[in-house]
């Protein structure tokens, strides 16, 4: 079966918190998943997969600043850092996966 994980993990790349899902289901099922472990952050890196106005909104609650692509489907664009985007494969090379 083909898994996916999801996971909290700090600046230098360690793991905080995970939460393994079945490969098929949808990001947003980790992001809620884990959004009660969120530590204390400034920012939080993750794909366009997670990407939804909900998660935005309680990260935003969580004084966490959503450092994540719009979807290709958003009718107005969001602006992100690309250059800390490209930093998330620290975490990504550390689980043993990369893009």
């Amino acid at each position: 079966m083909n898994t996916k994980l999801h996971a909290v993990a700090d600046a230098n790349g360690r793991p905080l918190s995970f939460f393994m899902t079945a490969g098929q289901a949808s990001d947003y099922t980790g992001a809620a998943a884990l959004l009660d472990d969120m530590p204390k952050a400034q920012w939080l890196l993750r794909d366009r997969g997670y990407d939804a106005d909900w998660f935005r909104d309680a990260l935003q609650a969580k004084g966490i600043q959503p450092r994540i692509p719009g979807r290709r489907s958003r009718n107005e664009p969001v602006r992100y850092d690309k250059r800390h985007h490209r930093r998330r494969s620290r975490i990504e090379i550390m689980f043993g996966r990369s893009n």
